[in-house]
């Protein structure tokens, strides 16, 4: 395959009709100058597998963004970007950062272009940030704003809020969201640890009291759904409907297998374990944000926090409570879930006025895989 074929094949792939476009027009004043753009740069320099093409243009729109007076180069490459799976969020990051070396008007340029064509795909954040002092920590809530009545999501061990994020969108018509970072995860990461499930639970009970009081909709996925399940047990009058997500409300002996892991290997040797569980082969090896999101969040961990979350379910001894809870539940469950399989959360269906879903092959952070579905059976307003 020559040169111009190679170059052909990448410019498609990267840049799509928009590129051709602008290499025909390039052509139309000098054959060279566009001869060299396809054979030399998408040809020989863009072809190597070295970096993927997600990285490639990612550089490519940094360096645009921060030489300057590349408007349209940097629009073309934002979109290319885009194209190729580049995240939302990364592009927005990628700004940040290049305020530190290029200064803060390259880096506002930048935005004020990515923000355009995420309008143009329908990408934009919603709601706002803040740092929220809660008890003894500080930690970062998502607030989507609105009307509508309160529904609290909480996330999953080592995660963060914004395992939430492509759930969010689908609710806010309806809901005002709340989503935070628990105790010892993301932003409230170096917080002091939690010694049991119960410091969640009380912290959570001082955000619903931060936000008027309750009651909320609450929704948990994983370790926030055993909080949730427990916030549900010993204050119900706080809810008005539980969600509970891939969760459990047993204790398990791999709980203290991966606490020992932690303790003699330190979090990042966790990152394949903890991947594997959460996610399908093919979630992997497509490597999308998703998983790129949750290796970082790993990668990131802080050890105690870690650990508190481990020993929390590992100390686990509210499953006798479950008949006894007053509040209207939701239970879902993934297919393809080898963490919290369906059959061992059909165990909460001893739950009064309980439902239990099943969502069809989502492993166990289906609110990253499966949002949209997920959020189909959250709009629905119970309780």
């Amino acid at each position: 395959m020559s040169l111009h074929s190679i170059g052909q094949r990448e410019l498609a792939a990267i840049d799509g009709p928009r590129g051709k476009a602008t290499v025909q027009a390039v052509c139309e004043t000098s054959p060279v100058l566009a001869g060299c753009l396809v054979e030399h740069a998408f040809g020989t320099v863009f072809a190597r597998t070295t970096l993927s093409r997600r990285e490639r243009e990612m550089a490519s729109v940094v360096a645009l963004a921060a030489m300057g007076g590349c408007e349209p180069q940097l629009e073309l490459h934002i979109e290319a970007a885009l194209r190729v799976g580049a995240d939302r969020d990364e592009l927005i990051a990628l700004a940040e950062h290049l305020s530190v070396y290029a200064g803060y008007p390259r880096a506002l340029n930048m935005l004020r272009i990515l923000r355009s064509g995420l309008e143009r795909h329908q990408k934009m954040p919603l709601g706002t940030l803040r740092n929220l002092q809660l008890r003894d920590m500080e930690t970062e809530l998502f607030d989507s704003g609105g009307d509508g009545p309160v529904m609290i999501l909480v996330h999953a061990l080592g995660l963060d809020w914004r395992m939430w994020r492509d759930v969010i969108p689908h609710l806010v018509d309806r809901y005002r969201v709340i989503a935070f970072d628990l105790r010892g995860f993301g932003a409230a990461g170096q917080a002091r640890a939690a010694t049991a499930i119960d410091d969640y639970a009380v912290d959570l009970r001082a955000l619903i009291d931060q936000l008027g009081g309750g009651p909320v909709h609450l929704v948990g996925l994983s370790l926030g759904g055993t909080i949730a399940l427990k916030l549900a047990s010993d204050q119900p009058e706080l809810l008005t409907s539980l969600t509970v997500v891939a969760a459990t409300a047993w204790p398990f002996a791999a709980f203290g297998e991966r606490i020992d892991a932690a303790r003699s290997e330190g979090v990042a040797a966790q990152i394949a374990p903890s991947l594997t569980r959460w996610f399908r082969g093919e979630d992997l090896a497509r490597n999308g944000w998703a998983v790129r999101y949750a290796r970082d969040c790993v990668d990131r961990a802080d050890l105690n926090g870690w650990l508190a979350g481990w020993n929390a379910l590992h100390a686990l001894d509210i499953a006798d409570e479950l008949a006894s809870m007053r509040v209207a539940t939701r239970i879902i469950a993934g297919e393809a879930d080898v963490s919290t399989p369906p059959n061992l959360m059909e165990g909460m269906k001893t739950i009064p006025a309980s439902t239990f879903t099943v969502i069809s092959d989502a492993p166990h952070m289906l609110s990253l895989t499966h949002p949209a579905e997920l959020a189909d059976l959250l709009l629905p307003v119970i309780g």
